[in-house]
């Protein structure tokens, strides 16, 4: 996660690890080229169509903490896959990092918006739902046909958090149907058995559901926020 080689290295982690990938498991290649800018777009461009071509990458992840500007600088649009591609889904990440720079002005999710209009066939998941900001991207999934909200393992998806995501989960699908909002794990300390069966298991309280600040999720529902990870994303995303 944090870039110790100054921008330097010829191709991303994702190249190495991709080589490494367990074939029995139902894992999805992500490919994370960045940082973009640092790099220059020439260098991650030919490593996302090398690692989609030749290693069955199927998702392209935007990861703007360790690059040089925002989610919507105008120097990454060419690096995004929708002018040449729709078939493959951006991923971002939106919201608070670990990474310390750079500033937090430059993960807004609401910066997406310009994106979006700028690319309106490009699908986008949002990831950790713009957290501490997601009724802001929650909003722009409602707006946006193919901008789904992503909950991750480390944010969402924790029971250590259960308000924030009767929060997050409950506003959402006022905005937005259950197949827009999407379960997916990509950190080797997040324990996916947890996760899983935290969101299967998620009760709405009665408080909530009284004051009809959200309705309890069926098990349809539930289902379809881990459907596009289960079976393989992009052709799964509908």
């Amino acid at each position: 996660m944090m870039d110790i080689s100054g921008g330097s290295a010829s191709m991303s982690p994702t190249a190495s690890c991709s080589s490494r990938s367990n074939p029995t498991r139902a894992d999805v290649l992500e490919a994370n080229c960045g940082p973009v800018i640092r790099r220059g777009l020439e260098h991650a461009i030919w490593e996302l169509e090398y690692l989609v071509k030749e290693r069955g990458a199927r998702l392209c992840k935007m990861y703007q903490p360790e690059d040089a500007g925002p989610i919507n600088d105008r120097r990454l649009w060419l690096s995004t896959p929708g002018p040449r591609s729709s078939a493959w889904p951006l991923t971002v990440h939106t919201g608070n990092s670990y990474v310390v720079a750079p500033a937090g002005f430059a993960l807004r999710g609401a910066q997406l918006d310009d994106v979006m209009l700028a690319f309106p066939d490009l699908r986008v998941i949002a990831y950790h739902a713009g957290w501490p900001d997601t009724e802001a991207l929650i909003g722009l999934c409602g707006k946006h046909v193919n901008l789904y909200m992503g909950l991750r393992g480390s944010s969402a998806g924790t029971s250590g958090r259960p308000i924030a995501v009767y929060h997050a989960i409950g506003t959402a699908m006022q905005w937005m149907p259950a197949d827009k909002i999407v379960l997916g794990l990509d950190l080797p300390f997040d324990d996916t058995r947890r996760v899983v069966d935290y969101i299967r298991d998620l009760e709405m309280p009665e408080d909530c559901r009284r004051t009809g600040v959200t309705a309890q999720p069926t098990r349809e529902d539930k289902a379809r926020y881990s459907a596009s990870t289960s079976r393989g994303s992009p052709a799964s995303i509908r």
